[in-house]
């Protein structure tokens, strides 16, 4: 069921609606050199395969698992003849790319350079940690997301009709029900999705007339996962995690252990709900109780060690702990103003004193000039700018007066304080 045309792919409307990025890319027949970066299942090598195909190109299928330097070196030997007899250009895709080393990762650089090879990797992981600065500068980062449902029914409904390539010769009847549990269980995975309804077309019993029929039964045997029932006030999985989260934020540990216990006996995966209050402890309480974020990675591992029900009483006593906790989002507001100056301003360069200078040339270049090492002041402070010239003075973290933070706030001020009186007292040594 692999799209073979742009026409054929479903999802990612933000890149390929009409005027958008790779919809212009295609219309204009220019691929430059990719980085696909996104989940499992969300279309990453068909994607590059239809562009290579549309603008002519040689579409080589690499591995960055099964593969290493030698293919490489085969490889550009062939894009170098096709190019020279053929007129042909050649577009590698390397799959899990970040999965090579720095060294692998050099060997691409010369020929995306000299333009013999237009590279498109693709990745799970974020590009920024997972390959190299050369490489990642001459490549365009392009963000996939998570199928949404609307996206994974539509495959579903093709899969099920198609006569060709998928499933319509076996004439499957998918009840609702069904196709709900398989939409919401490959959790944005279309690959999950058609490996899912391939088994439980198979397991569905065949009538008189050769007829199948899925149902809810058959699907939850086939993935072997319960589907999530919500009582009969029909409140919906997204509107019961809000209450939880709002009911731990608004500090009321009964309304979040009644929030918590209604979705366990809804039949919400507890690692889902384990993993939200880990995510709570950090936007919602922060350095307030820096407590909280262990009690919930704890509580996490207890359920996975335990399971149900045993392991349930660990979210429980989680849930108690984060609502009775102090709470903060300094963290989580710090974090945000930084993401959006850096935005904003892109990549600001070190500050010469705090560079590394490891070599010799470094130093002659300036690099860690004028560093002052904090340990060799009395109270290991030094007044020392840290930020990009462009945001110096800056302030983004503002600690609250709850908890644990208040503790930090005064520290601060303190250290504030004493810079402060130093600094007067070096002009005043400077006056004549």
């Amino acid at each position: 069921m692999r799209p073979r045309t742009l026409a054929e792919f479903v999802g990612q409307h933000h890149l390929l609606g009409p005027d958008k990025l790779l919809d212009r890319l295609v219309r204009q027949q220019y691929l430059p050199s990719l980085l696909l970066w996104g989940p499992p299942g969300t279309g990453k090598t068909t994607l590059a395969r239809i562009l290579a195909q549309t603008t002519g190109a040689d579409f080589v299928f690499f591995s960055a698992v099964l593969s290493g330097v030698k293919e490489v070196r085969q490889i550009v030997e062939q894009a170098r003849e096709r190019k020279e007899k053929e007129q042909v250009a050649t577009v590698l895709f390397v799959d899990e790319i970040h999965r090579f080393n720095k060294s692998q990762q050099d060997g691409f650089l010369p020929h995306v350079e000299s333009g013999l090879l237009t590279l498109i990797g693709a990745t799970t992981e974020n590009p920024s940690f997972h390959v190299i600065a050369p490489l990642l500068s001459r490549c365009r980062v392009i963000v996939l997301q998570p199928l949404t449902e609307e996206d994974l029914a539509t495959i579903l409904a093709h899969a099920v009709s198609d006569h060709e390539r998928g499933l319509g010769d076996l004439h499957l009847t998918v009840e609702a029900a069904a196709a709900d549990h398989l939409v919401r269980m490959a959790d944005g995975d279309a690959r999950r999705l058609l490996n899912s309804l391939e088994i439980a077309a198979n397991l569905a019993p065949t009538d008189e007339a050769g007829n199948r029929r899925i149902t809810l039964a058959v699907v939850e045997e086939a993935i072997q996962r319960k589907s999530l029932r919500y009582d009969k006030d029909g409140e919906e999985h997204y509107n019961l995690i809000s209450a939880l989260h709002k009911s731990l934020r608004d500090s009321d540990p009964d309304g979040s252990l009644y929030w918590l216990c209604r979705m366990l006996a809804a039949g919400e995966e507890p690692l889902y709900i384990a993993r939200r209050l880990i995510r709570f402890a950090s936007e919602d309480i922060g350095n307030a109780d820096p407590q909280a974020l262990s009690l919930a990675m704890a509580a996490r591992d207890s359920y996975h060690t335990l399971g149900t029900p045993e392991g349930e009483l660990a979210l429980a006593q989680a849930v108690i702990y984060l609502a009775t906790a102090p709470k903060s989002n300094a963290v989580y507001a710090a974090y945000n103003e930084v993401m959006a100056d850096i935005k904003r301003t892109g990549s600001l360069a070190v500050p010469m004193a705090i560079r590394n200078a490891p070599t010799g040339l470094m130093r002659e270049l300036g690099y860690g000039k004028n560093y002052q090492y904090a340990h060799d002041d009395r109270q290991a402070l030094v007044a020392q700018e840290h930020l990009p010239p462009e945001l110096a003075g800056r302030t983004y973290y503002h600690p609250t007066n709850r908890g644990y933070e208040a503790v930090v706030k005064d520290r601060l001020t303190k250290w504030q304080q004493i810079l402060k009186q130093r600094q007067q007292e070096t002009k005043e040594q400077k006056k004549p």
